[in-house]
Formats: C-alpha cells, sequence, structure tokens
C-alpha cells in the first residue's frame, strides 16, 4: 500500500532531524573530545582498579569482628598506596639524577672539546667554538627559549590539573560503580541482561590483567636495565633502571625518554660507554616492541599478538602517546562487544 503524501513529508522530516542531531552530536562530542577523553581514561581505571579495590573492601576493618572496610576508605587505602610508592620513587630517583645532572653541565665544555677534536681530526669539521659560543648560536637561545619554557609550564600545568581531575573522576567512578553497572545492564532488554552482565565482567577482566601486564613489563624491563647497566659499570644504575621501569608504562615514547639519563650519566664517563648504552637501550626496544609486549598482552589479557601490534599503531596516529597507551585496553573491549554481538547474531539465526 503506497504511503500518503502527509507520510512521506513526516518521514523526510524525521530524517532530516534524525541527520541533523546526529550531526549536532558529533560535532559536540569533537568540540569536547578533551573532556569525553579524561572520563574515558577515568572509566579504564576505575574497571582495572575494581578488583583491587574489592579484594581491599572484603578484609576486615579490624583484626576482631566482622565490619569490613567501606569502599570510599577501600579507594582511599589504595589511593595512598600508589600515591606512596610514587613518593617513594621521587625520593629515589631525583636526588642522585639532580647531582649527576650538575656534574654533566659542568663536564659538558671539556666533553664539547673533545668532540670538537676528534671531527677536526677527521676533517669533518674547521671551526671550533667555545662552550659559550656553541650556546650562543644554538637555535632558540634567546627569546624563543622562553616562549619554549613558558610553553612547557603551563603544558606541565595542565598536564598536573588533568592527573587531579582523573583521580577524582576514578574516586566517584569506584563508589558508584555498582549502581553505575546495574544502571547500565538495565538499559538493555531483560532477556539480555545476564548476557550483559557476564560481557561486562569479561571486560573488567581484561582491563584489570591489561593494568597488572603493564606493571609485569615495567618490572621486566627495570630488571633487564639494571643487569645490563651494571654489567656496563654505568654509575647508578638502580636509579636509572627505575625510570626504566616506569618509562615502559608509556607506549612508544616512555623507553626512548627513559634512556635519555642513562646517555647523561654514561656520558659523564666516556663516550665509549655512551655508545654501549645506546646499543643496549636499541636493543632492548626492539625486544620489548617485537616480542615483549605483544606476548606478554596477548597472554594478560587474552588478544593476539597481531591485534596488540595494530592498535598500538592505530592508537599512537590517532592520540599519540595517549592512544597508544588506551590501544590495547580498548582493543580488548571491543574484542568483548564483538564477541557479544556476533554470539547475539548467532542466536537469532
Amino acid at each position: 500500500m503506497a504511503r500518503s503524501e502527509a507520510e512521506q513529508k513526516s518521514l523526510i522530516v524525521w530524517t532530516i532531524a534524525v541527520a541533523l542531531l546526529g550531526i549536532i552530536m558529533v560535532w559536540t562530542a569533537y568540540l569536547a573530545r578533551h573532556v569525553l577523553l579524561l572520563i574515558y581514561i577515568s572509566g579504564l581505571l576505575a574497571i582495572g582498579f575494581s578488583p583491587i579495590v574489592r579484594l581491599i573492601e572484603r578484609q576486615k576493618a579490624l583484626p576482631i569482628g566482622s565490619k569490613r572496610f567501606p569502599r570510599w576508605l577501600a579507594i582511599l587505602i589504595l589511593y595512598i598506596a600508589i600515591i606512596g610508592f610514587v613518593t617513594l620513587v621521587g625520593f629515589l630517583v631525583f636526588p642522585p639524577l639532580v647531582h649527576q645532572a650538575v656534574s654533566l653541565w659542568g663536564a659538558l665544555p671539556q666533553m664539547f672539546d673533545r668532540v670538537q677534536q676528534f671531527l677536526i681530526d677527521k676533517g669533518m669539521l674547521r671551526e671550533r667554538l667555545t662552550w659559550r659560543e656553541a650556546v650562543a648560536r644554538a637555535p632558540g637561545s634567546s627569546g624563543d627559549a622562553v616562549n619554549a619554557v613558558a610553553g612547557a609550564v603551563a603544558n606541565f600545568a595542565g598536564g598536573i590539573f588533568g592527573v587531579v581531575t582523573i583521580l577524582i573522576l576514578t574516586f566517584y567512578l569506584l563508589v558508584e560503580a555498582d549502581g553505575l553497572r546495574a544502571m547500565f545492564i538495565r538499559l538493555f532488554p531483560r532477556e539480555r541482561r545476564s548476557d550483559i552482565a557476564g560481557a561486562s565482567r569479561e571486560v573488567t577482566t581484561k582491563v584489570s590483567a591489561w593494568l597488572s601486564g603493564q606493571l609485569l613489563l615495567g618490572a621486566i624491563i627495570g630488571s633487564t636495565s639494571a643487569v645490563g647497566l651494571w654489567a656496563l659499570g654505568i654509575p647508578f644504575f638502580y636509579v636509572l633502571a627505575l625510570i626504566s621501569g616506569i618509562g615502559e608504562l608509556i607506549p612508544v615514547v616512555g623507553p626512548i625518554i627513559s634512556a635519555v639519563p642513562a646517555l647523561a650519566v654514561a656520558a659523564s664517563v666516556s663516550l665509549k660507554k655512551v655508545l654501549f648504552v645506546l646499543i643496549f637501550f636499541v636493543l632492548q626496544q626492539q625486544f620489548e616492541n617485537h616480542v615483549l609486549v605483544p606476548k606478554v598482552m596477548s597472554r594478560q589479557v587474552g588478544v593476539s599478538a597481531v591485534t596488540v601490534i595494530v592498535a598500538l599503531l592505530i592508537g599512537g596516529e590517532l592520540l599519540g602517546i595517549v592512544g597508544a597507551i588506551l590501544a590495547v585496553p580498548t582493543a580488548a573491549i571491543l574484542q568483548v562487544v564483538t564477541s557479544e554481538l556476533i554470539r547475539e547474531e548467532t542466536g537469532n539465526q
């Protein structure tokens, strides 16, 4: 039966309205992309920390009695443990690094002269410069340096604000986790709710496994760095190894940045040590990228090594460092959602 002209006009108007609403929602999401990213990171952390919070919550508050920790106190204990660890790392890392940085800065002119003499002997340099002249001729040595420092300070302040926001939002998401999960499940038909509840538990397991996998990777890289730098005779190898382990938590650029202090300390010893340390970190980085991360993440999170590599490449291309960090848990969530959709489609056939 053909539709009337009024029904056709109503359908056209409805289609246009839905299209406009979709465009507005997409544009709004684009404008609020930074806020949505903070919310997504907070959600991932809340999912990943939830098993640990439940474990603390099950403990008895006192040696005698049956009263357990309230959820807010369990979350607070977890936060205190994390902040305490970060503070301890700061006390271990920064004093030796500052001492080495001062020593390195004092040795830079002499090292600069040695490098110049080497280049002159090889016929690769004709003019000899003093250290002061080299600094004066360096790009960004005047007003550009001031702008760069101001920009770095602004970015650092923005990063601190973002971290604080994520911690606060994660706290409240953990406090209200049960209510939010129940509300999410009620959005689906009654006959589908048990499947959705199972999928949400699987997502929680995978994201928690991702967090533990990151810590495992950091421990492996930190341990191998300690052994390698000790074997190469680099001072403060334990501190530099700790930096390498923490840098491993930041995909792509984290291991590169964490290698810089080791190279600087090696430079205070000899140029030959710099070469050996550079070779060590390049080999370690290749092993980490092509063997360690795919194997550990595929075993911990349950996604294939190919999926891990592809997810890291896509995430890094879309959002840089943040995208690389979020790539693996996002791939795990998409894997669960895809499996659930396939299961539903198979069940309907």
